[in-house]
């Protein structure tokens, strides 16, 4: 199953279903419960009813026994054996006996005087004082205050067989003779009830998830319509590979219009990679095709005529072009994502070692680091000896007559500055000549062999530190360029 609304609408109905069953059997047990305990309540009644004419020495024979219909009722003696039961009662189960044959009734106790004993009824020595009157009142048994005992069975009245919910109860008569009365109350409203409510869930419940099902369906379909126009969309511009075409963004704040929006912003990330990318090939072409012009011009000039080779001129071009590979290949793997080293290094070092390195500079260097202690961060030595030769390389072309390097550190970074009395680089395009292939009007003037491609190198390269390279103007008028490292936070270790 693979679509997202197909999942959406199964997923949806199989919860519901589940929730609707769980709570479908809790309302059957519920209900089946209360009927139960109503039903058992009416038979509890109804023994106690009876049990109380026992109590009062109502002889079995002359029990008013209900409607044996609605309450069925059977008197067992101590042994369990019927004395009394209701009028066309057949069978029974579910009262400890099934048999329904009244066995020889229990006669109830008599106190007092007896018609057939001697002595004059009313006078003559059989006659008592005032407390032998009291004897004449017929003693009284008591029903059991203990809850009932509750069974379900089954009873057969008049040849029609149903469910009954039986109670249990105890008497003691006068005599003190323990009868127990079975009293039974109908579960046909209770079973009527519940198969009722049983069937109306077993027809409403399929409706009811065919209902969910088509609603989840319908939902998810309008919910997801915008992302099959975002996915048409992106077939469309992979097939056309226009770059500048752009997914339509619902107007709802949901997450699938975010999800179009974040589209649409990796889509121009992307066009301007590839824009970019376009542009650093065309340039790279370009500066690649002037040497390789004018050293393939030599060439064959000094094939044909020797004694008008320019040696000098050759060994330049090649020189440039050979800086200008090693240019576009750390430029490729930089955009490859190559992570820059883990070396720790002391920054000053690094800067006296590579001003010693540069004895062909027109102008002289002054460097100032601190003395007092290491200046260090992390990263890759080379590509870090890059920023900075790159940036004496700027500051020798354009300086009239000095160049300075600092070292110093500033709130958790470590700040190299290069400086010179240049023209400096005005306020407008301080960023642009971070971007490759750029050169001012000016520069390309002095420019013998740049491509413009050392400060982009340099800003991509302290990117990659977790650095910054910015430019400013500097005390002396010129340009002042500073790189910007996190230093090391434990450099004495």
């Amino acid at each position: 199953m693979r679509s997202v609304r197909a999942r959406a609408a199964l997923g949806a109905t199989v919860v519901v279903a589940v929730a609707l069953i769980g709570a479908g059997l809790a309302v059957l047990l519920v209900l089946r419960a209360n009927l139960t305990d109503q039903a058992g309540l009416q038979a509890e009644v109804a023994a106690r009813e009876v049990a109380g004419q026992l109590a009062l020495d109502v002889p079995v024979g002359q029990l008013d026994l209900p409607d044996e219909e609605e309450h069925p009722v059977q008197v067992t003696d101590e042994d369990g054996r019927p004395v009394a039961v209701s009028k066309d009662l057949e069978a029974i189960t579910g009262t400890g006996t099934d048999r329904v044959t009244p066995h020889a009734p229990v006669a109830p106790t008599r106190t007092g005087t007896d018609d057939d004993g001697g002595g004059d009824r009313h006078g003559g020595e059989d006659r008592g004082d005032d407390d032998d009157e009291s004897r004449n009142i017929p003693a009284r048994g008591e029903v059991s205050a203990d809850d009932p005992d509750f069974t379900d069975g089954t009873a057969t009245v008049d040849g029609d067989t149903a469910d009954y919910r039986f109670a249990s109860v105890s008497a003691t008569t006068g005599a003190g003779v323990t009868l127990t009365v079975h009293a039974g109350a109908p579960l046909a409203t209770e079973q009527k009830a519940v198969g009722s409510v049983r069937g109306a869930m077993l027809i409403g419940l399929p409706v009811m998830l065919l209902i969910v099902a088509a609603v989840t369906w319908l939902v998810t379909r309008r919910a997801l319509r915008p992302v099959e126009g975002i996915r048409t969309e992106m077939a469309a511009i992979t097939a056309s590979e226009d770059l500048s075409r752009r997914v339509p963004e619902p107007g709802s704040r949901d997450e699938i219009a975010r999800l179009a929006r974040t589209t649409n912003e990796t889509l121009t990330a992307l066009e301007a990679s590839v824009d970019r990318q376009r542009r650093f090939v065309a340039d790279a072409s370009h500066e690649l095709r002037s040497p390789i012009a004018s050293l393939r011009t030599q060439l064959e000039v000094g094939a044909a005529h020797p004694e008008l080779l320019d040696v000098p001129g050759a060994v330049a071009d090649t020189v440039r072009l050979q800086a200008l590979a090693a240019d576009l290949l750390l430029l490729a793997r930089l955009d490859a994502g190559e992570r820059p080293g883990s070396t720790r290094l002391d920054i000053g070092a690094l800067v006296h070692e590579e001003v010693s390195q540069r004895t062909g500079d027109r102008i002289p260097v002054t460097v100032s680091v601190p003395p007092s202690e290491p200046l260090e961060v992390t990263g890759s030595r080379s590509q870090l000896a890059r920023i900075i030769g790159n940036l004496l390389d700027n500051a020798e072309r354009h300086a009239e007559s000095s160049v300075a390097v600092s070292v110093r550190a500033e709130r958790g970074s470590v700040v190299v500055a290069v400086g010179d009395d240049g023209p400096g680089v005005p306020e407008p395009e301080r960023e642009r000549i971070f971007e490759r292939f750029v050169r001012l009007d000016d520069a390309r003037s002095r420019d013998e062999g740049g491509a413009g491609l050392g400060l982009a190198i340099a800003r991509d390269v302290a990117r990659r530190h977790q650095g910054t390279l910015t430019v400013t103007r500097s005390p002396e008028g010129g340009a002042r360029f500073e790189l910007r490292l996190p230093a090391r936070s434990d450099p004495g270790n």
